[in-house]
C-alpha cells in the first residue's frame, strides 16, 4: 500500500488507479471494516488525526478530483467528499523529495514520457490534504 504524499497530478494512470484503490482499502482499514493492513505504516499518519475517516476522505476527494480532470470515472460515491478538515496533515519536504524519487524509479521502467517530465521538477507539490514541513523522511516511511 503507497499513500502518496505528492500530488496525484505526478502519477501515471496505473499509480493513479492504484492509489485510489489502495485509499479505499485504507478507508476500510480505518474504518474497521477489515482485518488485514491494520498496523501498515502508510496508516499511521491517518490514524493520529482525530477523525481518521474525514481525512482519508479528504485525501481521496483530491484524488477523484485529479482522475476526474483526467477523464476518468471512479465512483464518488465510495467516498464522502464534502467533509474538511480543519487542519491539514503535515508531510516533510524531505518525505516528498522521497517519494518523487521513488515514483520516478517506477516511471523509468512502466512510463519514460512521464519520467522525463518530472525527473527536473523543482519544486515539488503535495497532495492538497497535506501542508509542507521542514524536515526528514517521515519515520512509519519503509526505506528500501
Amino acid at each position: 500500500m503507497r499513500l502518496w504524499s505528492i500530488h496525484p497530478k505526478y502519477l501515471d494512470s496505473i499509480g493513479l488507479i492504484a492509489l485510489w484503490r489502495e485509499g479505499l482499502l485504507a478507508k476500510a482499514v480505518l474504518s474497521g471494516k477489515t482485518k488485514g493492513y491494520k498496523n501498515h505504516s502508510q496508516l499511521i499518519r491517518f490514524k493520529k488525526c482525530a477523525k481518521p475517516i474525514n481525512a482519508i476522505n479528504n485525501y481521496l476527494s483530491f484524488v477523484l478530483q485529479e482522475a476526474e480532470n483526467r477523464g476518468y470515472k471512479f465512483d464518488k460515491r465510495k467516498i464522502n467528499s464534502k467533509l474538511k478538515l480543519d487542519n491539514k496533515l503535515k508531510v516533510t519536504n524531505k518525505q516528498l523529495e522521497y517519494e518523487l524519487q521513488h515514483l520516478l524509479k517506477k516511471l523509468k521502467i512502466r512510463a519514460p514520457t512521464k519520467h522525463k517530465a518530472l525527473k527536473s521538477i523543482k519544486h515539488i507539490e503535495c497532495n492538497p490534504l497535506f501542508c509542507v514541513v521542514k524536515g526528514n523522511i517521515e519515520s512509519w516511511e519503509r526505506l528500501k
